[in-house]
């Protein structure tokens, strides 16, 4: 392994992966390397997926019965769409042991809270919300890699009532698995991922859907060209992942859709007046901040 960060974690009884995906299952496996839980135990329900994560080395030993997965868990990880956040933790409620921490992988935060607060009642003090800035376009238990959150970053949006000690452990998982880990609000990191990545892969799906066997035009996709697969390459991404993401998420990406909306009549406006000089400092501003900023 390269790049790992040497972290020193008590070592757990058991760790239960919900949602044995790419995200779940890379966690899961670089957790196993790490030797950091007796037992890595995952949940499910497609056992034939299951049975492969076990087969690929992701976990330990699984089980489609939820009860089963996280009873005398040490730590739960919450990988699922987060359509079906709040059933879950309701489902999983009766079952978990006394100071076990809940974690999660869900890409906006306040929806997560919400449906934490929904399912038991009140905040669990040792509930994590957390996001982990990685992922590729492919998805399931094939595309794991142990490696997924080396230098990436992880977002943790603790609660007025999380536990110090718990978003202490949380954190010294994700360094085990090289990523870096920063804290801020739910609010604060919903608005900033509405704007940076909900929004580019909202637009990236619309493109491909509007010329999608276009009336006028037919099949393009042949004569496509770099800049349209660099740009379009995340609408590849999983569909039930985003409903749920652009359903959780409304207000924040609403909010950015209008704007970039705004920017694109602007945009128009230049182009059918062959405005020339606005155009290029346009794009020289654009330029220089990706160029500042991106590396």
């Amino acid at each position: 392994m390269t790049n790992m960060k040497t972290v020193s974690i008590p070592t757990l009884s058991k760790i239960t992966i919900i949602g044995v995906g790419l995200i779940g299952g890379s966690f899961a496996k670089g957790l196993k390397e790490k030797g950091v839980s007796k037992t890595i135990f995952g949940f499910g329900h497609n056992e034939s997926n299951l049975k492969k994560a076990v087969a690929l080395g992701v976990i330990d030993q699984y089980s489609t019965d939820l009860q089963k997965a996280v009873q005398d868990s040490d730590l739960i990880m919450l990988s699922v769409p987060l359509g079906v956040m709040k059933s879950i933790m309701e489902e999983m409620k009766p079952y978990l042991k006394k100071g076990v921490i809940i974690t999660d992988a869900g890409s906006a935060k306040s929806s997560v809270i919400a449906a934490a607060q929904s399912a038991f009642g009140t905040l669990p003090a040792r509930f994590v919300p957390g996001h982990p800035i990685a992922g590729k376009e492919k998805s399931g238990v094939d595309a794991v890699d142990a490696e997924l959150f080396v230098d990436h970053r992880v977002i943790l949006t603790p609660t007025e009532q999380t536990d110090v000690d718990a978003v202490a452990l949380v954190t010294q998982l994700w360094h085990a698995l090289g990523a870096n880990v920063e804290s801020m609000s739910a609010q604060q990191h919903d608005e900033i991922f509405a704007a940076t990545s909900h929004l580019p892969h909202l637009l990236a799906f619309s493109l491909v859907d509007m010329l999608n066997e276009h009336q006028e035009l037919g099949n393009v996709f042949p004569y496509t060209a770099g800049g349209f697969r660099d740009f379009t390459r995340i609408a590849s991404s999983d569909a039930v992942m985003w409903r749920d993401i652009s359903v959780e998420n409304s207000t924040a990406i609403v909010k950015w859709l209008k704007q970039y909306q705004s920017k694109i009549t602007t945009l128009t406006k230049m182009v059918e007046n062959q405005d020339g000089e606005a155009l290029q400092k346009l794009f020289v501003d654009a330029k220089q901040a990706r160029d500042k900023h991106i590396k």
